[in-house]
């Protein structure tokens, strides 16, 4: 909450949790925290029932940065937000340039993209696929890491959620392909990486926790 409110990319920031422990945590810290259903089966279901409140009807852009993304950049954010409204995409997420070594890693969701910017497919398998040694330049051009950042117009939000729970999300665990079955078009922004990772593995939140401490001495 912190990082993105120094990043000054949005007018108002918002935790949705069904948590209260959580939600007493930013009442403290002096922000905003809306409690939700605990019935909710994606993260963006829960975002869709704060953003439907009438306190944000104003809002013509909704930015959702999941909790497993403490360290997401402002590149990434406004690169999400550009697809909604400079490339008229109902949804836009992102997506950074990323080495092979990402490729045979469950925990990291890769992209594949159109030649007009949006994703054609998202997976935790290697994609794209290499067949053929000789394409190996090829194919590492094209390796893009996921970031779990979306943006929506309020009316693709609420066409979202209101799709039933597709058999490709259920089968990989990845909320995003519910509206990509059903044919929305979702914007991918294209960032330089190395990526500072999200938190995917119990690795990752010990790796998160000291590199939060860093910044917490970095910044007192």
């Amino acid at each position: 909450m912190e990082r993105v409110a120094a990043l000054k990319v949005a007018d108002r920031i918002v935790v949705a949790t069904d948590s209260t422990q959580v939600a007493d945590e930013v009442h403290e810290a002096g922000g905003i925290a809306v409690m939700t259903s605990a019935r909710h089966p994606s993260g963006t279901d829960r975002v869709a029932e704060v953003a439907a409140l009438a306190a944000h009807a104003e809002f013509d852009v909704v930015l959702n940065v999941q909790g497993d993304e403490p360290f997401v950049s402002g590149a990434a954010l406004r690169g999400a937000i550009a697809q909604v409204r400079v490339h008229g995409r109902p949804v836009g997420t992102v997506a950074a340039r990323a080495g092979r070594e990402v490729l045979l890693r469950p925990d990291v969701v890769k992209v594949v993209a159109a030649d007009d910017g949006t994703a054609m497919y998202f997976s935790r398998a290697p994609i794209p696929f290499l067949r053929d040694d000789h394409d190996v330049a090829r194919r590492d051009a094209r390796v893009l890491h996921h970031v779990g950042v979306y943006a929506y117009t309020p009316a693709a939000l609420v066409r979202w959620v209101a799709l039933p729970p597709h058999p490709l999300e259920q089968i990989e665990r990845l909320e995003q392909l519910r509206p990509l079955a059903a044919g929305m078009r979702i914007g991918v922004a294209v960032i330089d990486g190395p990526l500072r990772g999200g938190i995917d593995t119990e690795a990752d939140l010990a790796q998160a926790n000291t590199d939060w401490m860093t910044l917490t001495v970095n910044h007192s």
